[in-house]
């Protein structure tokens, strides 16, 4: 099948695709999954640990409206409140 250089209906299909070319080979769902493996061995580098819970909607919001009114994210405000208890626990136990 020929193309006619005066054709510009018919599709290029022996030319160079147009748009961006790929710069990444692995799909979008395997990027994700590399990328999330690096995030968790920084953390691990930095000394940090995944913790999951299941608690109640309000819980949640209560929680997103202290952490807003300090300027804090969930998991720095949460770190906070619990060294508060230990020192708190640990000031009543030397009493």
């Amino acid at each position: 099948m020929a193309k006619a250089s005066s054709d510009r209906n018919t599709i290029d299909i022996f030319g160079k695709p147009i748009g961006r070319p790929r710069t990444q080979i692995l799909n979008r769902k395997d990027q994700l999954k590399a990328n999330k493996r690096v995030q968790r061995q920084k953390e691990k580098a930095l000394g940090l640990k995944r913790l999951e819970f299941t608690i109640d909607e309000d819980a949640i919001n209560l929680l997103d409206q202290l952490c807003e009114q300090k300027g804090l994210k969930r998991s720095e405000w949460l770190s906070q409140q619990i060294h508060k208890a230990a020192a708190a626990s640990k000031k009543k136990t030397n009493q």
